[in-house]
């Protein structure tokens, strides 16, 4: 019964695609959906492309280890989704761009800065979608007879064939499909299932240590990290912002935005208790994130645990599908017709791909070859923690400066963040080899030399050109109206 639930799903998700096809008639439709989701839409997409595999196995997997500290990597999340919507969701949406690299090229007026930006912006989300695709291909493995690679196969054929089909309008839609599955199968099922089986609060408190139930379990440093890393991850990233790109309005952007994360923050603590519940009544798991599974499967009964399962799924394909688009767009964009432009191309043909009248059809190629370079990836890539870290660390490390720092400082200069951008690569590598890919220190490195550059280069270089600023806070007055 469980794997019916599971195979009806897949099916919905490619029939979704189909359906959400005939939408998809322009550029802009194809990338962000026209730009006119409205407050319902949004916020269900919003929450459904942060909230992947792990925030929902590892978060699970992270109460089953540390208790209801567990949390906090969700709350992380949460909180940097929050923070972008209330203070910058609606000046991004009013940029009327694609990319972060577009945005900017819009705030700077050189090319260099935003052509670096993008070659980290793409391994970034390529990175993503291929850490959620060998997520759930740890689902696909259990309930099917079939290995990881084909199980990996199996799930990226769905992605592909949903997203490519419709592009934002097909991933919009299973996104609120997936959206309801997380919703019912998290908090109507797993939840009060976990506690059932531990025999409620009062009996998991009996079973466990009082560590379980310590906020600071996880340790002050761990924690802090957690907002570093992926609060600020979640303030710059690509398939973030693409997402805001969507909005009908900046109110939409801002208020949607935040009654989303709202809900990431209590998809955390829920995610935290199942993990405290399965502690308590399966204490000798090898792994942490096997709480997840293992739950559904023996303390729910059979069909509602096929739901749960879904939910799993549906948070690791919203992610893969939301990234997927993402890194197609960046490729689609800005890498491949700067390569172009390097190779001869004419700025008419560069432009055109840039464009919002650029062909849909060629948006559906990038989709599949990028679809299909993360299949392969995801059966490749053995840790997929590493990759994932090194993709956040380069990320945050490398370009959050510059991005901030256009967003709220008119006197930042495309020098200031072309040298903060190297700098804050180069600092952040440097202390991966140093202190190890895993460790803390190499993206407060990369953060702090990135910081210093930037205020110091922008101060010593010319500002901005008035005709870009002029441009640029003729969007910007947008927002405010």
């Amino acid at each position: 019964m469980n794997v019916l639930v599971i195979v009806l799903y897949l099916i919905a998700m490619v029939v979704i695609g189909l359906w959400a096809a005939r939408r998809a008639r322009t550029a802009t439709d194809y990338r962000v959906a026209g730009r006119r989701l409205g407050m319902g839409l949004y916020t269900s997409t919003m929450a459904a492309v942060v909230l992947g595999g792990a925030s929902t196995v590892g978060g699970v997997g992270l109460g089953y280890q540390y208790g209801i500290s567990g949390m906090w990597l969700v709350v992380a999340i949460a909180v940097g989704l929050g923070v972008l919507s209330l203070f910058f969701a609606a000046r991004i949406q009013s940029l009327k761009v694609f990319t972060v690299s577009q945005m900017l090229q819009l705030r700077y007026g050189a090319k260099g800065g935003a052509t670096a930006s993008s070659f980290v912006m793409l391994a970034y989300t390529i990175m993503i979608a291929v850490t959620s695709t060998a997520a759930y291909a740890a689902i696909f493995s259990v309930l099917f007879p079939i290995s990881r690679p084909w199980a990996i196969l199996l799930g990226g054929a769905v992605v592909i064939a949903y997203s490519v089909l419709g592009g934002m309008w097909s991933i919009t839609l299973t996104d609120l499909m997936q959206f309801v599955f997380m919703t019912v199968g998290i908090f109507a099922i797993l939840l009060p299932f976990s506690l059932a089986a531990g025999g409620g609060w009062s009996g998991i408190r009996e079973w466990l240590d009082s560590s379980f139930f310590d906020l600071g379990a996880m340790g002050l440093q761990g924690i802090i990290t957690q907002f570093v890393i992926y609060g600020f991850g979640m303030l710059i990233g690509q398939d973030i912002w693409q997402r805001v790109f969507t909005a009908r309005s900046p109110g939409v952007a801002r208020w949607g935005g935040v009654i989303s994360a709202g809900y990431v923050a209590l998809y955390g603590v829920a995610g935290a208790l199942i993990g405290t519940a399965a502690a308590a009544v399966l204490p000798t798991l090898e792994m942490p994130d096997e709480a997840f599974a293992t739950m559904a499967q023996q303390h729910v009964p059979v069909g509602l645990g096929g739901v749960v399962l879904a939910a799993g799924v549906a948070a690791m394909m919203s992610t893969a599908s939301g990234a997927t688009i993402a890194a197609a767009t960046v490729a689609r964009v800005d890498v491949v017709p700067t390569l172009r432009g390097l190779f001869g191309a004419s700025d008419a043909d560069v432009a055109r791909s840039r464009s919002e009248d650029a062909s849909v059809l060629k948006d559906r190629v990038y989709v599949v070859v990028v679809g299909l370079l993360i299949t392969v990836m995801s059966m490749l890539v053995s840790s997929t923690v590493v990759a994932l870290t090194i993709a956040y660390d380069l990320l945050v490390g490398g370009l959050l400066v510059a991005i901030l720092g256009g967003l709220l400082w008119p006197r930042a200069t495309a020098a200031g963040a072309m040298w903060s951008m190297g700098v804050g690569v180069v600092a952040t590598v440097a202390g991966m080899m140093v202190f190890g890919v895993l460790a803390n220190a190499p993206i407060y490195m990369g953060l702090i030399a990135s910081a210093v550059v930037f205020v110091a280069v922008s101060l010593m270089s010319r500002p901005t050109p008035s005709d870009v600023s002029q441009e640029w806070n003729r969007r910007i007055q947008e927002s405010k109206a």
